[in-house]
């Protein structure tokens, strides 16, 4: 997970997002960022390492595709451009391309005794790229290998890592928890833009200037949604059209058709992590004219009005349901086709 890395948006949870929003400052190969630049990169991504942890945790029985869940963002040296390079190191303590950038509070990898700042040299026996040359292009490559070569482990099994801490090599022995297979980015410049494109969730920045842990996660367990009930590969294959004709038609049908069963799906979601269900109808009461654009709204998404009636009826039934998780009857549908 990374604040620089960039993806383009597919399944939005915003269908605009207000002008007046000031980007965060980003990192370019001519300007080196703070100390404290990096430090509010750090706190961001582990506020939303801690809610995907617990989401991902919770809601395994829910989801066919799964992968072991450590509790641990990890980030690229490479990630930051050559200019912001120095100053990325000196903060996070790379020893190697690959570091520990937060550890989730009570996770697995913080039970390993894994540290923040820890660098990485090697995933299960596979040897890590050491320090990249200072003229190395930015690139998340070397994260993104990384992370696959976590997401692939066999689940129930413990998780071998060599790390490198103050110059010593150091063996730690992580036991993984089983959970829903998803990666989890923030995207710097993105305003209130939330997304799932089957197999990563993003969220704007602006959301972790603004926002409560819970209020996050309701976005979150949206997003989330999507990638459980496969909405890309979904629509992919219906030939939806997600451009300028996005609005018309069957094309507007189907997507508005996903976006109300992420609503319902994210409800139950965040119940099964131990949220309140209630939280969802009350962020979409309290916060979404600043996320569903107001009378300029994609017809591809109900109001936030609408939203919060039908989550708060779902929120009451959840309510009076003692067992968790709940699996709601939507789940069954991730692999029948959009018509």
């Amino acid at each position: 997970m990374s604040m620089i890395s960039r993806f383009a948006p597919f399944l939005m949870l915003t269908a605009a997002v207000p002008a007046a929003l000031p980007a965060a400052p980003m990192p370019v190969a001519d300007a080196a960022p703070s100390a404290a630049f990096f430090d509010t990169l750090r706190a961001a991504d582990l506020r939303l390492a801690t809610i995907a942890y617990r989401l991902t945790t919770a809601n395994a029985a829910l989801c066919d595709r799964l992968q072991p869940q450590i509790g641990m963002p990890i980030h690229a040296l490479t990630q930051y451009g050559p200019g912001a390079r120095k100053a990325a190191a000196a903060t996070f303590g790379f020893e190697s391309t690959i570091g520990v950038e937060a550890v989730v509070a009570g996770g697995p990898a913080d039970r390993a005794g894994v540290r923040p700042n820890d660098s990485i040299v090697a995933i299960d026996d596979r040897p890590q790229p050491g320090l990249p040359s200072a003229d190395a292009p930015e690139s998340a490559a070397a994260r993104d290998a990384a992370e696959a070569i976590i997401a692939d482990a066999p689940t129930g099994k413990p998780l071998r890592l060599t790390v490198l801490r103050d110059g010593k090599r150091l063996p730690i022995t992580i036991a993984p928890v089983t959970g829903c297979r998803s990666r989890f980015e923030i995207l710097l410049g993105s305003g209130l833009d939330a997304s799932a494109d089957g197999a990563i969730v993003q969220l704007g920045e602006r959301f972790f200037e603004g926002y409560t842990d819970e209020e996050i996660a309701v976005v979150v367990a949206h997003e989330l949604s999507h990638n459980i009930l496969r909405h890309r590969a979904r629509l992919d294959a219906a030939k939806i059209n997600r451009g300028l004709l996005a609005e018309l038609g069957r094309n507007g049908r189907l997507i508005r058709e996903t976006e109300d069963q992420a609503d319902l799906l994210g409800i139950y979601l965040l119940a099964n992590a131990g949220y309140d269900p209630m939280s969802a109808p009350k962020f979409w009461r309290q916060k979404g004219g600043a996320i569903d654009g107001g009378l300029f709204r994609s017809r591809t998404h109900a109001s936030s009005k609408a939203r919060a009636e039908a989550l708060e009826a779902a929120a009451r039934d959840i309510a009076a349901t003692a067992t968790r998780p709940i699996i709601p009857p939507v789940v069954a549908t991730r692999n029948v086709p959009l018509r």
